[in-house]
């Protein structure tokens, strides 16, 4: 599978990456799924301590223990479990963070971890002192790059006027394109790539019933799912390219709970080569992009 390159620590991560949110409790079901990626090229595997309260990173770290150096690993903080069980707070304080680290360290079974990510952010957030968190364990060999995970734009212009993030990642498909505005002019000209989340838009323009999508009817929605299936090309495949097309977009993380769609999503991603970018112009014409109405 065809990869990018996270400057400046030259990291090289596949085209798809998996989400691991999507993967069940049970840790063989799991294991076979992360199996079934890494043997089908997809070795970028993004996960996040919040995630099954920390079973997640459990379950890759195990299932990859052998094949450590073969993948690239991501995971997110942020968010901190209450004590009680009932619930999580956000907390991106320098303090929080070198603490959260060790824990995700030893879950994943490793000593270094390839990205880490801010599980979110708000323009408010103590900016000084996460960023240096991020730079500290990047000294330390903790971590290679960091992230964060953001729909914000007045967030990620702060963090890229402030540092250079090796990725932001954020939602973007035929029924968000609200990246297309500012976040992804801002970015492509920069070192940093976008890490697309909601790729497939919880199936509504593959095989699941049409509903309402952000300002989006059902009618909408189902108007521009009909659109797709008229180009007679799988919808898994057209809505990979349309998100690789964007230039600031360095893979797209699309989960998966099983081994059958896993399968799915490869056989998307190369029938997805074929796709011209007439095609995905056209569609890009056709339908008028959504805007961010909040986080301006």
């Amino acid at each position: 599978m065809n990869s990018t390159t996270l400057l400046p620590s030259n990291l090289q991560i596949s085209k798809i990456g998996l989400g691991c949110m999507s993967l069940p409790d049970n840790f063989q079901e799991s294991e076979k799924i992360l199996k079934a990626a890494v043997a089908n090229g997809i070795k970028f595997l993004d996960t996040a301590d919040l995630y099954q309260n920390g079973w997640n990173e459990e379950m890759l770290g195990n299932a990859i223990k052998d094949q450590r150096k073969e993948v690239v690993l991501a995971t997110k903080v942020g968010n901190q479990m209450r004590a009680d069980g009932s619930g999580w707070d956000w907390n991106p304080k320098k303090e929080y963070i070198l603490q959260a680290v060790e824990k995700s360290l030893k879950r994943l079974q490793t000593d270094y971890i390839d990205l880490y990510q801010l599980h979110g952010g708000t323009i408010d957030d103590p900016w000084d002192e996460t960023l240096e968190a991020f730079e500290i364990l990047k000294e330390q060999g903790k971590i290679r790059a960091f992230g964060i995970s953001s729909i914000r734009p007045n967030v990620i212009r702060k963090v890229m006027a402030d540092s250079q993030p090796a990725t932001i990642m954020m939602q973007y498909s035929p029924l968000d394109r609200r990246p297309e505005e500012e976040a992804f002019p801002l970015i492509e000209s920069t070192q940093t790539k976008v890490l697309v989340r909601g790729s497939f838009v919880k199936g509504m323009l593959i095989n699941k019933p049409a509903g309402e999508y952000l300002d989006l009817s059902a009618q909408k929605v189902e108007e521009i799912k009909k659109e797709i299936a008229s180009y007679g090309i799988l919808p898994e495949a057209f809505l990979i390219r349309f998100g690789l097309s964007q230039k600031a977009v360095g893979a797209l993380i699309i989960g998966a709970s099983s081994v059958t769609q896993v399968e799915k999503m490869v056989e998307g991603f190369e029938k997805s080569k074929a796709i011209s970018d007439d095609v995905i112009s056209e569609f890009r014409q056709k339908f008028t992009p959504n805007y961010y109405q909040q986080h301006r």
